[in-house]
């Protein structure tokens, strides 16, 4: 038997405000959804994004609590390019996320920029340099 990477699952503390800002990423997630206490969301070639709330973790880990500080794991969205990072950053700034990393030219070769979900979990955006 060999073990398959299939998902990344992410405890929330407020559904609806998490997947607005997954939405403006460009993630079809319905409306109803909002409401629900587990959420999953499959990704072109198959990986999926589970969203959980903190109560649904407790109800089978009662011992569960909300970690303090971040850092342990990002998530990366790839943008059509240097100026989508850009727009995409400023847009999400704008609606009241919370940038960390401000668009940079990367000495890697990307345009690179990062924000926190409203769980303070990293989401970088990137594209190739122009």
């Amino acid at each position: 038997m060999n073990a398959r990477f299939d998902s990344i699952g992410l405890v929330v503390s407020d559904m609806a405000a998490s997947l607005a800002f997954y939405r403006r990423l460009g993630l079809d997630i319905p409306a109803a959804a909002d409401t629900e206490p587990h959420v999953e969301h499959t990704l072109p070639g198959g990986t999926r994004i589970l969203w959980d709330t903190e109560e649904v973790v407790r109800s089978f880990d009662p011992d569960w609590t909300r970690p303090q500080g971040g850092g342990r794991a990002d998530l990366a969205f790839v943008c059509d390019g240097p100026d989508e990072v850009d727009r995409l950053y400023e847009e999400l700034v704008a609606a009241g996320y919370s940038g960390h990393l401000k668009p940079f030219d990367a000495f890697w070769g990307q345009r690179y920029a990062t924000l926190h979900d409203p769980d303070g979990v990293g989401v970088s955006l990137f594209a190739a340099s122009a």
